[in-house]
């Protein structure tokens, strides 16, 4: 009777520890998606959580300077693996004609499969440019260069609120495979809409800059989509 009892209890007791467990996860990941993953950015020097390609990189008060070097870089956070969501941060270039390609990477498998978006800050101000502030593009196959030449104005455009290119600007991605959808600091309208051109689903995000670019990065916050 008596071990019986203490079974009973013992049983009663694993079951409510199992259940406050389960209800401490639920409740942190509910919170996680609504506050969103917020990366450490004092820590993007641990080659345990990013990887660094082609570029030196400074980290100063949690933002992220990207050196200009001769071809594409990006620093990748190696988790979590992406799939759908958004996808948020803050970033800052240069008024610098063709030295100023700066945006985000995503969905990517290696320093040379990936998916990004980017701006070219230099064209925000420039009337016969304009057209060429924002761009996807999908490496390694589809190149800004073979998108403008095989379907022109579809995977770039202009960005119609106004952006000073030596300042700090807001850009939030909303990933919904193969939807992708680019917003501008606070603007309600979208300034590119496309369907990604790769197979890939999921993958690593980065920071990226184009050939002798440098840029900084900030605020990187991170809304991954429950499938």
């Amino acid at each position: 009777m008596t071990h019986n009892y203490f079974k009973i209890k013992l049983k009663s007791t694993i079951k409510r520890r199992v259940l406050g467990i389960v209800f401490v996860i639920g409740f942190t990941s509910v919170f996680a998606q609504k506050e969103g993953i917020i990366p450490d950015l004092t820590k993007c020097n641990d080659t345990t959580l990013w990887h660094l390609h082609n570029r030196t990189l400074i980290v100063n008060n949690g933002e992220v300077h990207l050196s200009g070097d001769p071809k594409d870089g990006v620093l990748w956070l190696k988790s979590p693996v992406f799939k759908n969501g958004q996808i948020e941060l803050d970033i800052k270039g240069k008024d610098l004609k063709g030295r100023s390609f700066i945006g985000v990477a995503f969905h990517g498998i290696d320093n040379e499969t990936y998916d990004a978006v980017y701006f070219r800050p230099f064209n925000f101000q420039n009337p016969q440019k304009k057209a060429h502030s924002i761009q996807y593009i999908s490496h390694p196959q589809f190149t800004w260069f073979k998108l403008r030449k095989d379907a022109p104005k579809v995977y770039e455009n202009a960005i119609d609120i106004p952006l000073n290119p030596n300042e700090w600007f807001h850009v939030k991605l909303v990933v919904e495979y193969p939807s992708v959808k680019v917003y501008v600091n606070d603007s309600e309208t979208h300034c590119l809409s496309i369907d990604q051109l790769s197979s890939q689903k999921q993958g690593w995000i980065g920071f990226w800059v184009g050939n002798n670019s440098e840029g900084t990065f900030k605020n990187l916050r991170i809304y991954p989509k429950e499938n």
